[in-house]
């Protein structure tokens, strides 16, 4: 049996809604988060099984559930309170909004140029912290922060753009194919 035209741009429209609210839920729970652990009311670094928040939400019940807690494996078994904060405001408890939001209006410690709208997937700023994360106080990256220590970080940290960081890190990690043409001489012999 051979269906209309209308039938089958029907089920075409209605696979391609279920197809998009799926790509929206599992892109809305994507990446890591911040919550305030209900247990402790200390900081922890989450992240949403978002392939379950995404079929969850195609029967419009929200079953949002962690995937991973910074206090497992000691409390893998608690209640998962702190989901309710996510579903609150999941934009809000977003590592990489929180970035954003901290690096707005401020300029490189470094060069002293504005950092600029970040882009994601691009080129991204550091951090300059003389915190525990980087003891010999060098720039380093947004991945080389633990979630949970995130807001530590920050209050004590200052912006690097990209172009610094990335000086600075080959002068730490490859210095013999680094020019210090700043203590150069002048020869007035010639």
């Amino acid at each position: 049996m051979i269906l209309p035209r209308w039938m089958m741009f029907a089920a075409g429209l209605l696979v391609g809604a279920i197809l998009a609210r799926l790509v929206v839920l599992w892109w809305k729970y994507r990446g890591q988060r911040v919550v305030t652990c209900p247990e402790n009311q200390r900081p922890a670094g989450v992240t949403v099984d978002r392939t379950r928040a995404a079929l969850g939400g195609l029967t419009f019940r929200r079953e949002l559930q962690l995937n991973q807690c910074s206090r497992w494996p000691e409390r893998a078994g608690c209640g998962q309170a702190c989901l309710h904060q996510i579903e609150a405001a999941p934009a809000d408890c977003l590592v990489r909004n929180i970035l954003i939001k901290w690096y707005e209006g401020k300029n490189c410690r470094t060069c002293g140029l504005p950092i600029g709208p970040i882009v994601m997937g691009a080129a991204q700023p550091a951090l300059f912290t003389a915190d525990k994360v980087s003891v010999d106080k060098v720039s380093v990256e947004w991945s080389d922060i633990p979630a949970e220590r995130l807001q530590e970080v920050l209050s004590a940290a200052e912006p690097v753009c990209f172009a610094c960081h990335m000086a600075s890190k080959m002068m730490r990690e490859h210095p013999e194919l680094m020019i210090d043409r700043s203590a150069r001489t002048v020869n007035s012999s010639r």
